[in-house]
């Protein structure tokens, strides 16, 4: 939800990103182009990779006129000199917001906090819908107007509410999936289908502390930090790239119950910082790891 100055601060702007093998002339020739058809470039980042030899970069531009051309013809132009340098890229009108859906199962602190800077437009995205395996969150959803979609999921039917989840990221044009605890495995067909367009939070105790009752176990072995870990979602669980971390130090008077609750504040922090990056174009991903340019 954008506020209406940030909305206007929007307007005629764009972002491109993009990544290649690494040789001169690209940075030159990307902002040669965008002079020569009236931009202004705003913001610029770029890095090389000495260990993979590629080179990642984000361009903010605009243009000061009523009239902009619009993005896929912005693109189209753009393509001969992407060609020429194998580029991966993306052009994007910040304008508009990426259409993005939420998933949620019991606990509902990094809900919470996304739709709060959601409504107070921390978080540019167009928010339309949020589904859940489990009827909590519902009355939270109607509150902020968002639609709740309720999918509950057991070995049977798994495939099928895979299917109608599926259905509704086509129907409503999604762009972007925020597992904000969300306590299912989603399939490698999901995985493969959103590429890159997955993030996933949850703690930072992995591989060390599987399973069910994490901070009690963290507990049990005295651990002296507690942290949290927010990637994009890949076919192999919990292994994908790194967008954002944290940890806060905790000690030996607190409780299991107290090691949560720090748990709570940090995995919803660290969900927020991830999603930002990736609403703002800020992510690209290097192989299994990420370039977050800041």
């Amino acid at each position: 939800m954008l506020t209406d100055r940030r909305a206007m601060e929007m307007q005629n702007r764009y972002i491109l990103t993009l990544s290649c093998p690494d040789r001169p002339g690209i940075v030159y020739n990307t902002a040669g182009f965008l002079y020569q058809r009236g931009y202004t470039i705003i913001d610029s980042a770029q890095f090389g990779d000495e260990d993979t030899g590629l080179f990642f970069m984000r361009v903010i531009f605009a243009v000061d006129h009523a009239a902009p051309e619009p993005v896929e013809a912005l693109a189209a132009a753009f393509r001969e000199i992407a060609e020429g340098y194998g580029m991966t890229w993306e052009i994007h009108d910040c304008a508009r917001p990426p259409r993005v859906l939420v998933m949620v199962s019991k606990f509902g602190h990094c809900l919470n906090d996304l739709l709060y800077r959601y409504r107070i437009g921390a978080l540019p995205m167009d928010l339309r819908a949020i589904v859940s395996n489990h009827r909590e969150f519902y009355q939270l959803s109607a509150s902020y107007n968002i639609p709740f979609h309720h999918l509950p999921v057991t070995k049977a039917n798994k495939q099928a509410q895979e299917d109608k989840l599926l259905a509704l990221i086509d129907d409503e044009d999604i762009e972007f999936v925020i597992l904000a605890r969300y306590m299912q495995i989603l399939s490698e067909r999901l995985c493969e289908r959103l590429p890159g367009r997955i993030i996933n939070i949850h703690h930072s105790f992995l591989p060390s502390f599987k399973g069910a009752q994490p901070y009690r176990q963290a507990y049990a072995r005295g651990v002296k930090l507690i942290g949290a870990t927010a990637h994009y979602v890949t076919p192999v669980l919990d292994e994908g790239p790194i967008i954002e971390q944290e940890v806060v130090r905790v000690d030996h008077s607190m409780t299991p119950e107290d090691l949560a609750a720090a748990g709570r504040d940090v995995e919803s922090v660290v969900l927020a910082r991830a999603v930002k990056a990736h609403l703002e174009r800020r992510v690209l991903i290097n192989s299994n790891r990420t370039v977050v340019f800041r």
